[in-house]
Order: structure tokens, then sequence, then C-alpha cells
């Protein structure tokens, strides 16, 4: 998350962030032949990249195999919007309720909450 600060126009990134940028536009500045006062012209697109590469890695998706039947189902889910769950909260070979609407697949948890999951492949 950026902050403004009054006496400086340029907006500020967290510590870890900002650490990430400066080092991409150091080799920004050294790939295209360490010309002097561009930096920024680096900085701006080591900002750029940064923060694409950054949202990318927040819709990582992950995914779960139950088997019902003989068939096998996998089931994918986003880590950030799955109730905290957790790989590995079922054992494998653990009988776990399962339900099914639609392309959607719902795992009960063992804390009663349900894992949503988008059916990306059956194998039967």
């Amino acid at each position: 998350m950026k902050t403004a600060n009054p006496s400086n126009p340029w907006p500020t990134a967290p510590p870890s962030l900002q650490e990430a940028i400066r080092r991409r536009a150091e080799e920004i500045y050294i790939r295209n032949g360490r010309v002097p006062g561009r930096d920024a012209e680096n900085w701006a697109q080591a900002e750029q990249e940064i923060l694409r590469e950054s949202a990318g890695s927040t819709t990582r998706k992950m995914a779960i195999i139950v088997r019902v039947n003989g068939t096998e189902y996998i089931g994918q889910y986003n880590p950030e919007t799955s109730d905290g769950y957790i790989p590995g909260e079922f054992g494998s070979g653990t009988a776990v309720p399962v339900r099914f609407h639609g392309d959607k697949m719902f795992v009960k948890r063992p804390n009663g909450k349900e894992l949503e999951t988008t059916i990306v492949k059956k194998r039967g």
C-alpha cells in the first residue's frame, strides 16, 4: 500500500516492497547500459514490474483431489479466499463430506466450514 508524504511528492511503499523495487531499478539501470540521469524512469519501470508481479501472486490457485465412488474430482481454490484452509487438513484416504453444485465442489472441513472449489478436472 502506498502512502503520501507531504514533504515528498513520491508515494512510499512498505520497506520490503520498496527494497524489491530498488533492486529491480538497479537491474534495469545495469541492463540498459548504466545510462546516467534515468533514475526516475528506471524506478517507475521497476515499480510497475514489481507491482504487476506481486498482483499476480495474489491470484495463485491451489487444488484438492477428492475421490467419490471411484471418480477423482480435482477442485481448484484460491488460498486467499479459502477461509484459512491449510493443505493437509485432510489426511490421505480420510472420508470427508462433499457436495456438488454445477461446477462447484464443497468439501466439509474438520472445523465445520466448507472449502469451496471449482472442479477443473474429473478422472474416473
